[in-house]
């Protein structure tokens, strides 16, 4: 009987894909933002601002895994260089948070579950901010 080995190429290859370090980049910090939603809604904190403090605390944790992970070798080695590309990956963030606090606001008011906004709102954000991480950001 022939003992064959795994072929894991197309593991690497998928691995090398900034897309999908991108999206498993995503779901830890998205993670960390949903925890951090759901206990502070739990706690019986307003929806809106239980949406704005997990999200922002998932930036912090997106910013880890992007700038080591995801897009290392587009981080910007020091200076000023590296200053701006914070302060753009912060303004992408802030802009995903508007739009996060945004829908999860609208759509709570008008009687939507908070849970069920907050899934709409994490689409929609994700899409936003990668397209601007992507080609602004890390460019």
């Amino acid at each position: 009987m022939a003992v064959t080995v795994l072929d894991i190429s197309h593991l690497n290859r998928i691995r090398q894909i900034v897309l999908v370090r991108y999206i498993l980049a995503s779901v830890g910090a998205l993670a960390v933002d949903m925890g951090t939603f759901l206990a502070l809604l739990s706690a019986g904190i307003l929806p809106v601002a239980a949406s704005a403090v997990g999200y922002a605390i998932g930036i912090a944790v997106h910013w880890i895994l992007s700038s080591r992970k995801v897009f290392a070798d587009q981080v910007a080695s020091g200076g000023i260089e590296r200053t701006r590309q914070k302060a753009m990956f912060v303004v992408s963030a802030l802009v995903g948070l508007g739009v996060t606090t945004m829908i999860v606001g609208g759509a709570s008011a008008a009687g939507m579950d908070p849970r069920l906004a907050k899934l709409a709102a994490i689409v929609v954000s994700f899409s936003v901010t990668w397209l601007l991480r992507k080609r602004v950001v890390f460019r």
